[in-house]
């Protein structure tokens, strides 16, 4: 295995998705929870309008956007590999894909025992 292992990915769908709310509220950032209902989906925020804090994870950057989880969550997901996807649907409330009649999901897949062994996240 070369290099570091990604954390988080993004669908060539979801992509045009970003790209075009980028477009309209300028910067964005994708912040994950874990909790219930809409909170168990990737929510997505004009930067500045969601504060990130020590309780929060940088996993990486999602189609130029930085893409956090809680630290909370992050101890359930360390052996997870997560992509963020679009469906047809109604998102989260206060997320900004809401209006668009999309929503953002996320599809994970556990990492092989060759990218736990790299990211050291055994356990």
């Amino acid at each position: 295995m070369s290099g570091s292992v990604e954390k988080v990915a993004i669908t060539e769908a979801a992509a045009v998705l970003v790209g075009e709310l980028v477009a309209e509220h300028g910067p964005l950032l994708f912040h994950q929870s874990g909790g219930c209902c809409d909170g168990s989906s990737p929510m997505c925020y004009p930067r500045g309008e969601f504060l990130v804090s020590d309780a929060d994870v940088l996993l990486g950057w999602v189609a130029g956007q930085p893409f956090y989880i809680s630290v909370a969550q992050y101890a359930y997901w360390r052996h997870t590999h997560l992509t963020v996807d679009v469906v047809a649907g109604r998102g989260g409330g206060f997320s900004v894909e809401a209006p668009t009649g999309k929503r953002f999901l996320i599809r994970s897949r556990v990492f092989s025992d060759a990218e736990v062994a790299a990211l050291g996240v055994g356990g």
